[in-house]
């Protein structure tokens, strides 16, 4: 393949990759339109739509996103409809067996029927205009990928686009930003060799005294959601100790090998944050938000705008933002009155079930249920043979330890001294009941007020966010929406016996009982996946927030700024100060070092402001230290797959351990003296100064962040083949970034890997509510997802700059814009 790949690009190297790049001029019919709709572009290749219909605005989007993007959408199908398999090969099966397990096409599916008429309508015309730029194009016209994996004998032609696998990829939004199975998992594997208090070290409460919630007073009233203090109603915690380890490793091990949709782990989480007018120039508000989500190329937001040329209750759309390709239309943004902004609340969302099978069945409440079964069959690329499971389901959900071979078996373990009953896994999972997100998006597009807003925020049931607001009225709010449950027993922190009712779900937090917040006293809401809500909230919401170290370093830098303008909204975006290691480096700097060497690396912290630009010296050499600090605590007592990534949640930990010098974590158990804690900060400063001798230079001044914490952007698929000339022909970077983990610039690094950038801001936005033609975007990369088109990663080397494009919103000002026009008609037939 590799011979006949080198000799393809070698010799028509020029044909192949530029077949696919699409045409942003011209007229071209579309079927089923009533009227011409105009796609203006300017030279970033971002199109502004306009029609008289949304039918015909609809279909016009469609179109554009195959034009740029039409691999990853089919590629994103795969994922969500497990059927990757079918274009990679028996690689992929895993992957798909766990999804088709779950089912997220099933109940995309079943979502359908749910869904208001107008949204339905909107998701078929969507699928007209990308079906319409199939029917014109395929193989490496489509895109530069099939013309690669046609060279691996891939005999593959797309089907045609439908409005369920547009749903299904709700579905894989709500896989990637919610729910804490993966930190279930570890804290149930922990608990069979650890003490729970051991383990609660691990997951400390969250430091209402020193970080803010989003919502500082809060609880819940006759029903409804009030700033009011009452006592607080917490529930308790229940745990589980039975013998699951090789199951839940099997689990974790499966869902941890999804190609990167959104992105999940460390570094998955968001800053939006609103002022009203009161702290801006203009006196009108300002919203920000930057999404962090995984690091892909091409990245996972496409810019768009969608106008209706007379805007009225018929066409009710002129709105302006970042699209998901696949979805129609647009995500976060702003239309012609309001605009708003996500993070993830990260609810607990999922909850594991021991479950107690016999035969065919599982017990439940003293009695044995049957167990509703369904087989799922599975083309594999280079077999001629179909795969089938059967996937098994109880009244929670479905038995995904029943995925691999060796977790069916673990699933017949016992539980530890009372029976020797099989047991399996299965999971119970919000977006595992059909819902309606999908009239939520088009809701959020058409809403003019705050009152429109939280009604489209009551459809908007999975994944849970936290959603901010602003209008040019001049109000400003928040709303976390979602299915939240309720549960009669326990946090959902640890797996549930399935056979007890006690353990079930209660059903689901009231909507007003959420927490919202409308033109606050102080005139300034942040979000950043910190606790939402003060202890006296009487629902558990989740036990897995942020620490609130970037939330708190953006309240700051506001009461700080005096008036804000959209520039200096931007320059918060941008800032690298690391809470982390304020806390950490007077420590440091108390060890005594004797030897010159070494002693020059602890120097470098003297004086240092904390912040972390690329260029910066002393963060290089903190985080160095850093890392091995977290390696010399806690690798030798916890298990590989548990070791610190270094987030926030780690910052926390080792706070804690820092004024007990001679807490037990601190002793390696590797070595036969008793460590305390300062013998392992001397020993991570002098690892960290030979480290960095051997990784950068010897002299301090030749030291820089940005050397060690690299990006690079990387095709989620053939971009990992591992053959360096396709890698080349699909992969960008790498770019040298200062900021890092749960720093407001958070360009994430997970260290318990390495330095390179694991996640990062997958957009930026200001909107100014005074004028939104003076407002800023940026992407990641850019619209085109064509390796080698103009649009590719026309906006990187900006991004890495921490600039921004202006937006424009207005006719007249995408008008002066204009770089390309293409308009589709009505055929002559």
């Amino acid at each position: 393949m590799l011979a006949t790949l080198l000799l393809v690009v070698a010799g028509t190297g020029v044909f192949v990759v530029r077949h696919s790049f699409p045409s942003y001029d011209g007229t071209i019919e579309l079927a089923g339109l009533d009227a011409d709709v105009e796609v203006v572009r300017d030279a970033n290749g971002i199109p502004q739509i306009y029609a008289d219909k949304p039918a015909d605005l609809f279909a016009a989007q469609g179109y554009v996103h195959a034009q740029d993007r039409f691999f990853e959408m089919d590629f994103r199908r795969h994922v969500t409809s497990g059927r990757l398999s079918e274009l990679f090969g028996r690689d992929a099966l895993a992957t798909d067996k766990f999804v088709r397990t779950l089912g997220w096409r099933r109940i995309a599916e079943k979502e359908l029927g749910l869904l208001s008429p107008a949204t339905r309508q909107y998701l078929d015309d969507y699928a007209r205009g990308v079906n319409a730029y199939l029917d014109g194009h395929s193989g490496s016209g489509l895109s530069l990928e099939y013309a690669v994996l046609s060279l691996k004998g891939t005999d593959y032609r797309p089907q045609p686009w439908t409005a369920a696998d547009s749903l299904a990829w709700l579905k894989a939004m709500a896989w990637d930003l919610g729910g804490n199975m993966t930190e279930e998992i570890t804290r149930t594997k922990l608990a069979a060799t650890m003490p729970a208090r051991t383990i609660d070290s691990l997951y400390p409460a969250y430091p209402y005294e020193r970080n803010e919630p989003i919502l500082p007073g809060g609880t819940v009233a006759k029903g409804k959601f009030t700033t009011t203090p009452v006592e607080s109603q917490a529930p308790g915690r229940a745990m589980l100790t039975q013998d699951l380890l090789k199951s839940l490793d099997s689990v974790d091990k499966v869902a941890k090998a999804l190609p990167t949709l959104l992105g999940r782990g460390d570094g998955i989480g968001s800053n939006a944050w609103v002022v009203s007018g009161e702290h801006t120039t203009t006196g009108k508000p300002l919203l920000a938000n930057d999404p962090h989500l995984g690091a892909t190329m091409p990245g996972i937001w496409s810019q768009v705008g969608l106008h209706c040329n007379k805007f009225s209750v018929q066409c009710p759309f002129d709105v302006s933002g970042f699209s998901f390709s696949g979805l129609p239309g647009v995500v976060i943004g702003h239309n012609s009155a309001i605009s708003w902004g996500f993070t993830n609340l990260n609810p607990d969302v999922m909850d594991l079930y021991l479950e107690r099978i016999t035969g065919n069945g599982v017990l439940y409440n003293g009695k044995v249920e049957p167990l509703r079964t369904r087989t799922e069959t599975f083309k594999v690329a280079g077999q001629d043979e179909e795969e089938k499971i059967t996937v098994r389901e109880t009244r929670h959900g479905p038995l995904i330890s029943d995925i691999e071979d060796d977790a069916k078996e673990a699933g017949a373990l016992a539980a530890k001294g009372k029976s020797s009953a099989p047991y399996g896994i299965s999971l119970r999972w919000t977006a595992l009941t059909p819902g309606r997100t999908a009239d939520a998006i088009f809701a959020l597009n058409r809403a003019q007020s705050w009152t429109a807003f939280r009604t489209a925020a009551t459809l908007f049931e999975v994944p849970s966010q936290n959603l901010v607001y602003a209008d040019r009225e001049g109000h400003i709010g928040y709303q976390a929406p979602g299915k939240v449950p309720l549960r009669r027993v326990g946090t959902g922190d640890w797996p549930a016996p399935g056979w007890d009712p006690k353990f079930d779900w209660a059903g689901y937090i009231p909507f007003e009982a959420m927490p919202t917040e409308f033109d606050p006293a102080d005139g300034v809401i942040v979000t950043a996946n910190q606790a939402v809500v003060p202890k006296s909230y009487q629902y558990n919401l989740t036990n897995d927030w942020d620490y609130g170290y970037r939330s708190q370093q953006i309240l700051e830098r506001i009461r700080a700024a005096g008036k804000l303008d959209a520039e200096k909204m931007a320059s918060i975006q941008l800032d690298t100060k690391n809470r982390n290691a304020e806390t950490l480096v007077p420590y440091l700097l108390r060890i005594g070092i004797e030897d010159d060497f070494d002693k020059a690396g602890q120097d470098i912290l003297r004086g240092w402001d904390f912040t972390q630009p690329a260029d910066s010296a002393p963060a290089a050499y903190f985080n160095i230290v850093w890392r091995n600090l977290l390696a010399l605590t806690f690798h030798d007592q916890l298990p590989e797959s548990a070791w610190p990534d270094g987030g926030s949640r780690w910052f926390e930990v080792v706070r804690n351990l820092l004024v007990q010098p001679n807490n037990a974590w601190w002793d390696d158990l590797r070595t036969p003296q008793r460590e305390s804690r300062d013998d392992i900060l001397r020993e991570a400063l002098v690892d960290a100064r030979a480290e960095i001798t051997t990784k950068m230079a010897r002299e301090p001044d030749n030291w820089q962040w940005g050397r060690l914490h690299k990006l690079t952007l990387t095709n989620q698929t053939l971009g990992k083949s591992g053959i360096g000339v396709v890698d080349r022909l699909f992969n960008r970077g790498p770019y040298e970034l200062g900021g890092g983990a749960s720093i407001v610039n958070a360009t994430s690094w997970n260290a318990a890997e390495g330095y390179a950038v694991t996640a990062t801001p997958s957009m930026r936005m200001v909107v100014d509510l005074a004028d939104f033609d003076k407002s800023r975007w940026i992407n990641l990369t850019g619209v085109s997802g064509h390796a080698f088109t103009d649009n590719y990663t026309d906006q990187t080397d900006l991004w890495v700059k921490g600039e921004t494009l202006p937006w424009a919103f207005t006719k007249g000002a995408v008008e002066a814009k204009r770089e390309h026009t293409l308009t589709f008609t009505k055929p002559n037939r």
